[in-house]
């Protein structure tokens, strides 16, 4: 029947799209680069989807398959290796678009593979040509943008280690699974890694040629800095500028220490930095070695001239700054000499008690300035050394200001000498004023009590008086080793010719006619 026979009809047609897809499905051509391989990859997936889109209509024709009843036994016969045949050609088909698809996978892990290992020999051959450059900079600021410039190509190789990592993964793994180039992808790994090591050996060596040539320049911009430092410190301590007077010199001197110190300092540790430097280029061997001696050479003799030259001014200042210093301390010593004779006063008292603190005072005074002694004598001696040292008028004028703090310092110890003396004689003239004057009151007090008993009233009163006119006689005569004691006193002033003797002799005369009476 019309049924049957379409559906013969329909067997056969699927029969012959599975046939017709079955070359592709089967195909071994698996791309010769990763381009041509993901494109096959794209062609199977549209094959799969095209299968899977296609799987209801097999379905289809095997339903209706188990429905054709009305066909003899022969003919069924036929029918079902028919159906069995389009079965077993459908299984093959998704079989083999399955393995294709295995197949192109492997393939373009391979294909990966030699375009990153190309992509890593291309960008590693750009950094030879770097590695390799014989450029050399002829300055430090050239040599060190050079470094720098290196320094980022070494680290952007160190970085493409983990590309090279990855490459090996994949070889290693790919390998592993025997893929079917392990022989060929194993070679090509080899060679990455050759050319990489190889690399990281032309950077070490560059590195060390960079390095060198950095080193170089920066002695020779070392060199002619410190040099040019040098030059600068000679002037100033070429100086001849020796002070005007002691607080000029004393400037000029305390400056010219710290800049003697400073200059040492920091002078010695550079020349020392720079003959370092000097010293291991010579030893690694370096190209201009007969250079780098010469600098060395000349910086030592220039920094000696510099430590020459500051010594010589150093020993200049130190003499001048005496030399003021002796006239300073001589102005300073005169100065306070005349200030003690200034000060010294000619008040000498109006009674005992202050003119005996007066001499306590002098007492003070005369300790005090056995201070300016010491002084005095310092004077003297750097005078005395000094004048072995110079000549003519510098020599003149150290021996005016000795001789002027000399006499200053004489007429001192005299004028005090003298108040010492003024002082005690005074002492002694109130001390006998004091006695006559104790005296006269006694004598005042005496004739006092005799005038008060005269007149006596009766017997009794009569012998009172005359006891106590007996008491009186007493006293007097008790109290006359006092006047003997107060007229030798007055005497011996008198005699010892006391600047006083006038007043002295006119009391003694007072205190002579008052006894009489």
């Amino acid at each position: 029947s019309r049924e049957i026979h379409q559906f013969n009809r329909d067997v056969e047609d699927e029969i012959l799209w599975v046939e017709e897809r079955m070359p592709l499905a089967t195909s071994t051509d698996h791309g010769h680069n990763l381009q041509t391989v993901q494109l096959l990859i794209k062609k199977n997936q549209t094959l799969q989807k095209e299968i899977q889109g296609h799987q209801p209509r097999i379905d289809d024709i095997h339903r209706r398959g188990k429905t054709q009843s009305q066909v003899d036994g022969e003919r069924q016969s036929v029918l079902e290796e028919r159906l069995v045949e389009l079965q077993d050609l459908w299984d093959q088909l998704i079989a083999e678009t399955d393995k294709r698809h295995a197949r192109l996978i492997e393939a373009n892990r391979a294909q990966q593979f030699y375009t990153d290992a190309a992509e890593a020999e291309a960008w590693m051959g750009e950094q030879e040509l770097h590695m390799m450059s014989e450029e050399k900079a002829k300055d430090e600021q050239s040599a060190l943008v050079m470094v720098k410039k290196h320094q980022t190509l070494e680290q952007a190789l160190e970085d493409y280690a983990q590309t090279i990592h990855q490459l090996a993964n994949s070889s290693r793994l790919m390998v592993t699974s025997e893929h079917p180039e392990s022989e060929r992808i194993t070679l090509r790994q080899a060679q990455v890694d050759k050319l990489y090591a190889g690399l990281k050996d032309l950077a070490e060596e560059r590195r060390g040629r960079l390095q060198e040539r950095l080193r170089l320049t920066q002695l020779k911009r070392e060199v002619d800095d410190l040099e040019q430092w040098i030059a600068e410190r000679e002037v100033v301590a070429g100086s001849h500028e020796l002070g005007q007077d002691y607080e000029h010199v004393t400037m000029l001197r305390d400056k010219f220490r710290e800049f003697a110190r400073d200059t040492s300092t920091i002078g010695q540790e550079r020349v020392d930095g720079v003959n370092g430097l000097a010293d291991d280029l010579i030893e690694s061997g370096h190209p201009e070695n007969a250079s780098v001696a010469e600098w060395k050479d000349g910086l030592n003799e220039a920094w000696a001239d510099l430590l020459e030259l500051i010594d010589t001014r150093t020993q200049m200042l130190a003499a001048s700054y005496e030399l003021h210093r002796f006239h300073q301390d001589a102005m300073e010593v005169l100065g306070r000499v005349k200030e003690k004779r200034e000060g010294l006063p000619s008040d000498l008292g109006r009674d005992l008690n202050t003119v005996q603190h007066l001499h306590r005072q002098h007492n003070t005074f005369e300790n005090d300035i056995q201070a300016l002694s010491g002084q005095v004598n310092q004077v003297q001696d750097d005078a005395a050394r000094l004048q072995k040292a110079y000549a003519g008028e510098k020599a003149d004028d150290i021996n005016r200001s000795e001789h002027a703090v000399t006499s200053a310092w004489e007429g001192l110890i005299e004028a005090g000498q003298a108040r010492r003396l003024l002082l005690l004689d005074t002492v002694e003239k109130f001390r006998f004023f004091n006695m006559v004057r104790d005296l006269m009151l006694w004598m005042d007090g005496v004739n006092l009590q005799i005038d008060a008993h005269d007149s006596p009233r009766d017997v009794s009163s009569a012998g009172l008086v005359i006891a106590n006119h007996q008491d009186i006689k007493s006293e007097i005569e008790t109290r006359a080793d006092s006047f003997t004691a107060c007229i030798e006193m007055g005497n011996t002033l008198i005699n010892n010719n006391h600047y006083a003797a006038d007043e002295i002799r006119e009391k003694l005369a007072q205190l002579q006619k008052r006894k009489k009476k």
